[in-house]
């Protein structure tokens, strides 16, 4: 596998001497572009040095007219001739440069001529970080499919704590990997995904609903659609951009989801309910706003359609994974659900924990299989989640075309 590394001026740039190593331990050919801003930071020689390899620094850098023609025309065959481009550190002006299609370097002009899978790395301070700008440009490049592997948070060269801090190594080297490792495993697949909570109307301007932000669900989808599957996601009310390349249907009500989601069950090999409906609405809402008064006030709340338990009888040979969100007895409430529901896999999860599930960019989940396996999945981006939980879907779906 050959990859690209391209190295961002940043003072995180010692740290991608460490990336080249971490990615060429796990087997990949590594040609590393420097941009000028990376050059005050940390020197070619070093990268050359553990790559063997020419760093290529910019694009007319030769001495001769022959060779200054055919620096030229490098950053088109580097495109060609490597299968992912990682980006680390991805800076602030990197990241805006790249998002807006600006080619001024040799990075930047490589990176519009690459047709391969774009793994992005940032690091920048906190409020650089946080700024509007910044995040609209992480969504163009999130939308044209390249993978983001946000930054940690912690102690800054600036001096603050905050996110804003370079993934370690290990871990971008080991998104790198997996890239590698899955291909197109899911291609010829179908798989319907429900993400996101839902709102149950109260009255015109009032609402039940729960903390779900639809990370998970979507993270699911966009893993999924870039292992090759063709990608249905039902999402309730998330203030998330449509993953690139799936089909998204947009509801608000559980009634909503439910119809969404029998409507397109014949085309689906594999269902995962993700989503967190929610369990009671008001069956009759008032018209107008229900005024406050000093009375205390009770609503009927009736039962939802159970989305998951009619999936579980309606299933056939398809693949079924549920959602347990919980906050205590993990496995055994999974387990019973797994039971109730006719699933084939139940993911679980402790909601009450601290910047994991509901909310939260991370996740730490324990999968409970039909065959009474229980595998826990330690805490990690909800994209890496995601891979993980699909590497097992992949070991069912054996499973269950050895057995028919």
């Amino acid at each position: 596998m050959n990859v690209v590394l391209g190295v961002g001026g940043g003072i995180a740039a010692y740290k991608s001497a460490e990336l080249a190593r971490a990615l060429m331990e796990r087997g990949m050919r590594v040609q590393v572009v420097m941009t000028d801003a990376a050059r005050e930071f940390i020197t070619p020689l070093t990268f050359a040095a553990l790559t063997g390899r020419k760093v290529i620094t910019g694009l007319f850098n030769s001495a001769s007219a022959e060779e200054t023609l055919s620096s030229a025309v490098e950053h088109i065959a580097v495109a060609q001739d490597n299968d992912i481009l990682v980006i680390a550190p991805a800076t602030a002006d990197l990241l805006a440069r790249l998002a807006h299609g600006l080619a001024g370097d040799f990075l930047t002009t490589l990176y519009l001529a690459f047709t391969g899978r774009v793994v992005l790395a940032p690091a920048m301070n906190s409020n650089m970080w946080a700024h509007p700008a910044t995040q609209e440009n992480i969504g163009i490049l999130r939308s044209r499919g390249h993978v983001i592997v946000e930054p940690e948070e912690g102690l800054l060269a600036c001096g603050t704590t905050g996110p804003g801090r370079l993934a370690e190594p290990e871990r971008i080297a080991g998104v790198v990997a997996s890239l590698t490792l899955h291909g197109r495993d899911l291609e010829g697949e179908t798989v319907l995904i429900t993400a996101g909570p839902t709102q149950e109307p109260l009255d015109p301007v009032r609402y039940i609903s729960n903390r779900s932000s639809g990370k998970m669900g979507y993270a699911l989808a966009e893993s999924a659609s870039q292992r090759g599957a063709h990608v249905i996601l039902v999402s309730g009310p998330v203030d998330l951009a449509d993953p690139p390349g799936v089909d998204v249907v947009h509801v608000r009500t559980a009634l909503e989801m439910h119809d969404a989601v029998m409507s397109h069950l014949d085309q689906a090999g594999i269902i995962v309910k993700a989503a967190a409906v929610a369990d009671y609405h008001l069956a009759q809402v008032p018209r107008h706003k229900i005024k406050k008064t000093a009375m205390r006030l009770s609503l009927d709340l009736d039962p939802t359609l159970d989305i998951l338990a009619e999936l579980g009888r309606k299933k056939g040979d398809r693949l079924l994974i549920g959602f347990a969100a919980e906050t205590e007895n993990l496995v055994a409430s999974a387990r019973q659900k797994l039971e109730s529901k006719n699933c084939d896999m139940v993911v679980a999860n402790l909601v009450n924990q601290e910047n994991t599930g509901f909310e939260a960019d991370e996740n730490e989940v324990v999968l409970v299989l039909r065959t009474g396996e229980t595998i826990p999945l330690s805490r990690a981006p909800k994209r890496e989640i995601a891979d993980r939980i699909f590497d097992q879907v992949l070991k069912l779906r054996l499973a269950l075309h050895a057995a028919q």
